[in-house]
């Protein structure tokens, strides 16, 4: 479950790579693009300019390189040359990157034009909250510790944490120990050592925390039609406290912040 030295610096290698990939997103205009073409964009991205692959395609069956899940679509949201983002949408893209044999996954939930101020508080929370997450990690804390620090500023801000799908760790594999959930208590569940590598990534929704499964098998959306949103880094436990193996750039103030 812990990963050695030369594991971590590959792992962070892949990381680097996956944040170039939010780089080339955070500079592309969304609006009017479907998300199908904004999957074929980061393919192309990935597979020839990072000489890498795209390592959520054919995994499970899956057919494409990224989530895009829009709006009420909670998580799994599945690429179509139909859905094309419009002004006032959100969506997060859910991406991973593998590269000699190591993979990384993140998430980021994009404001679409002009976007309104109830979705963008919900959008700017739940990175808030994917940070108090990732302030609980040091050697010696629990996951209990990460899920209480995650639902408390949900909570306080009049949001609700989906408990279905949680974090978890990564390497050689997408899906590996432990299962990392967004909600808990202070001071149970699994004790962090150093070397443990894995991902946060909180679903915050703006109504009830229910959430059921369409048709398609992938797509999974609010029970009661309100918004959600993601956000998502792969993280490794130092001696020191955290490493964000997918840190972007334009994210440096954070990791000073801790």
């Amino acid at each position: 479950m812990t990963k050695q030295p030369r594991e971590l610096a590959l792992l962070a290698e892949s990381g680097r790579l996956l944040a170039s990939v939010f780089e080339l997103l955070d500079r592309t205009p969304l609006a009017g693009m479907s998300t199908l073409q904004i999957d074929e964009m980061v393919e192309r991205f990935i597979v020839y300019d990072l000489q890498a692959r795209p390592a959520s395609k054919g995994q499970y069956g899956y057919g494409f390189v990224l989530n895009s899940s829009v709006n009420d679509v909670v998580c799994h949201g599945v690429p179509s040359r139909s859905v094309v983002l419009r002004d006032g949408d959100i969506v997060n893209l859910d991406i991973t990157l593998e590269k000699n044999g190591y993979i990384a996954d993140s998430s980021k939930t994009y404001l679409v034009g002009e976007v309104d101020p109830a979705a963008k508080r919900l959008v700017e929370t739940t990175y808030e909250a994917l940070w108090m997450g990732i302030r609980a990690v040091r050697p010696g804390a629990r996951l209990g510790d990460i899920g209480w620090a995650i639902e408390r500023h949900a909570k306080r801000n009049g949001y609700s944490v989906v408990r279905e799908y949680c974090g978890h760790g990564i390497g050689r594999q997408m899906h590996e120990e432990p299962q990392v959930p967004h909600f808990g208590k202070p001071g149970t569940g699994m004790t962090l050592r150093e070397g443990m590598v894995f991902t946060i990534e909180p679903m915050l929704n703006r109504g009830r925390r229910n959430v059921r499964s369409e048709d398609d098998g992938w797509t999974v959306v609010t029970r009661d039609g309100s918004l959600s949103a993601q956000f998502e880094h792969t993280v490794a436990v130092m001696a020191s406290g955290v490493l964000v193996l997918t840190l972007r750039p334009d994210e440096m103030g954070m990791m000073a912040k801790m």
